[in-house]
């Protein structure tokens, strides 16, 4: 992969005014989010510019979110700053990342496919061991159903096959499991297709 690449939400992520996703959190944490205590502490794993990160600090949660672009960190931090929200978000690699403590929920929406599937599969486990007891993952990747877009074809060196996903949940409570396929559009991107799979799993012991 060309160095010269560059993903087009890091372009716009600098523009403050761009959302390059959304404003409003992932649909499956507000349907899910009654099953943890408040205050929990949460991790995100590959926030971007943080619309799920702040929307969870807002609900009163302790909430840790890092990712691999400095300029989505820093339009995160922006964006808390607009809100009066506090978030503790830092740049961090996924692949190196080294958890320091228990979480209670744990987050990741359409990262991990960007990493080697060796990689993720890792960070997952690493996840598993530092969820507390009762603890809830929402993951969703993108998978190989159908090819990978033109906007994130050069980066997604990790798509996962249709349940692969799942598989690695299959010593937890699987609460809720979907394979899909959706369509997709972002600001100066056609739209586009992606297959997904996305999990929400509870650690019972």
């Amino acid at each position: 992969m060309s160095k010269d690449l560059v993903p087009f939400w890091e372009k716009l992520y600098q523009e403050k005014d761009n959302v390059s996703f959304s404003n409003n959190p992932n649909t499956t944490i507000t349907e899910f989010e009654h099953l943890i205590n408040n205050p929990a502490r949460i991790l995100e794993a590959g926030c971007g510019e943080g619309q799920n990160a702040i929307y969870l600090a807002g609900q009163g949660h302790l909430v840790d979110a890092f990712d691999l672009s400095e300029y989505g960190i820093a339009k995160l931090k922006h964006r808390c700053e607009l809100a009066n929200t506090k978030v503790n978000a830092f740049v961090a690699d996924l692949t190196t990342y080294q958890f320091e403590q228990y979480y209670d929920m744990i987050i990741c929406f359409g990262t991990l496919c960007f990493v080697a599937k060796n990689e993720w599969k890792k960070f997952l486990n690493n996840a598993k061991k530092y969820t507390n007891i009762g603890g809830i993952h929402i993951i969703q990747i993108f998978t190989d159903a159908v090819p990978a877009s033109e906007d994130i074809a050069p980066f997604a060196v990790g798509l996962a096959e249709d349940g692969e996903l799942k598989e690695s949940y299959l010593d937890w409570e699987i609460l809720q499991f979907k394979s899909y396929v959706f369509e997709d559009e972002h600001p100066n991107v056609p739209k586009h297709l992606h297959a997904s799979n996305k999990i929400v799993a509870k650690r019972v012991k």
